[in-house]
């Protein structure tokens, strides 16, 4: 109990310390931008730091790569359940990363915290890249095993089989996209920590290279230890783009932009997420377009703005859904991971609109970089609780929100309150299947979302709508930011 009451304690401060806020309009971006990044400690494996503030958790996956005789410990569980999953987990760490490196300087104190969320990442992805040579190893523990479980993190007993992609076995995407990341980040610790990010930049080639030199998707490497759960659906050209796009902005060099030209990767699409990364590398590499007037880069504005005119609603080439409440609506598994990915392309795109008073045409609708942030702002808000249900989708904030969340940890009551082991199955009957709120609140935590009806059952088994997940929250870190600070430009 004493650890529940800490958590209520730390929800009451943080709410009274934001009610000063308030009055900067609603929803309070500045609370939901800290709340966001605390999500992260909650979804942390391996060893946790003295400073961690969601105190219900405690240590678990400590051999974690010990079937592999190397340290595969720390980084993070992807969403409700216990495994570690590199392809999403570096998609979380390339989106947390641009998030720094667009809105650090209105992130204020929580400069800090995103870093932190980003380290938690990088220091698992540097071992899971360097510890044994040829090798990149690309997730820990057998997931088929972990969803027959319904266990805390801390009493995990199920096999932490370690998976790994090579040049016979290769994996194009999750090492596109591991370079992405590690490229990313080593850009956001440059001037904090620059003996580190050395280091990030070092290994983020050696990675690109592996995946250029050895195609191949790693759902055919590695079947049902990924697939159905982060299938690599789209192939791995997106990642390849995303890659040596992160690649060439750290390092400016020249042969990346060759080889990312070479690749013919221009598929139109009106979609975002870990597996689909073309719009976003089109946004990023679009940025020196805009920003450079470099007219090398002008074939990746259009497709930005191509990729703008699939989204916005009143665009004559829109084929985006949306639901009555005014939220974009792609498809029902998880939802809102689409919302806030495609949320951080269009205050980024709306952003290096606005510094070089840049507009463009969908058709005969002329589009301002305001078009693009109306949008935008009404997507985190729809989020934040302005919807049909005036219901908030993180999880502690707002005066209603999602209190039975799909996660086993939150579920579950904490080491602290019931320091007796629940086994593999012990907490389906008395937890999973119980109507009451979860015992355990995962501040920050954004859900999957509601339906296409604006519907939410609020029900923890309907994984599809009720569990969260790192790159939901990733993606909406910057955003947040950019409206907290006032979201000028």
């Amino acid at each position: 109990m004493t650890m529940m009451r800490g958590a209520s304690l730390c929800l009451l401060f943080l709410s009274s310390f934001f009610a000063l806020d308030s009055v900067q309009g609603n929803p309070n971006y500045k609370e939901a931008l800290v709340k966001s990044l605390l999500f992260f400690q909650g979804q942390r494996s391996g060893r946790l730091p003295k400073s961690q503030q969601i105190t219900w958790r405690s240590n678990s996956g400590l051999s974690d790569g010990r079937l592999a005789n190397v340290d595969l410990t720390g980084g993070y569980y992807d969403a409700g359940d216990n495994v570690k999953f590199n392809f999403p987990m570096a998609y979380t760490t390339t989106m947390l990363s641009w998030g720094t490196l667009e809105y650090g300087k209105r992130m204020g104190t929580q400069l800090e915290s995103t870093r932190a969320a980003i380290r938690w990442a990088t220091d698992y992805l540097l071992k899971c890249a360097t510890a044994t040579p040829g090798k990149l190893y690309v997730g820990v523990g057998d997931p088929n095993a972990d969803h027959k479980c319904w266990e805390r993190p801390e009493d995990m007993d199920t096999a932490r089989t370690v998976y790994s992609v090579s040049s016979s076995n290769p994996g194009s995407d999750v090492a596109g996209e591991t370079a992405a990341a590690l490229a990313a980040a080593s850009m956001v610790f440059r001037k904090v920590d620059p003996k580190y990010s050395k280091l990030l930049l070092k290994t983020a080639k050696n990675v690109m290279a592996f995946a250029m030199q050895y195609r191949g998707t790693y759902s055919d490497s590695l079947g049902s230890a990924v697939c159905p759960f982060y299938c690599s659906y789209s192939g791995y050209k997106d990642e390849l783009l995303w890659g040596a796009s992160w690649l060439h902005r750290a390092t400016n060099d020249v042969s990346y932009l060759n080889f990312l030209k070479s690749l013919g990767a221009d598929d139109s699409t009106d979609i975002f997420s870990w597996d689909n990364k073309l719009a976003g590398a089109r946004v990023l590499l679009a940025r020196r377009a805009l920003l450079s007037n470099d007219k090398n880069f002008d074939s990746f504005k259009q497709e930005a703005e191509d990729f703008m005119c699939r989204i916005l609603p009143n665009s004559p080439s829109t084929s985006t859904q949306y639901t009555q409440g005014g939220l974009i609506y792609k498809l029902p598994g998880s939802n809102l991971q689409y919302v806030t990915s495609i949320t951080f392309l269009l205050t980024t795109y709306s952003k290096y609109m606005a510094a070089t008073k840049h507009t463009f045409n969908c058709g005969s609708l002329s589009v301002t970089s305001s078009s693009l942030k109306t949008l935008a702002k009404k997507q985190v808000d729809y989020i934040l609780g302005e919807n049909p249900l005036k219901l908030s989708y993180m999880v502690g904030y707002g005066p209603d929100y999602p209190k039975r969340i799909h996660h086993r940890g939150s579920s579950l009551p904490s080491l602290g309150s019931h320091p007796q082991a629940i086994s593999c199955d012990g907490g389906f009957q008395p937890f999973l299947y119980s109507a009451n709120p979860n015992p355990n609140i995962l501040t920050g935590a954004i859900v999957g979302g509601p339906n296409q009806n604006d519907g939410f059952p609020d029900d923890r088994n309907d994984y599809s709508h009720s569990e969260p997940a790192t790159y939901i929250n990733a993606a909406i870190v910057g955003p947040l930011a950019y409206f907290a600070a006032g979201s000028t430009a």
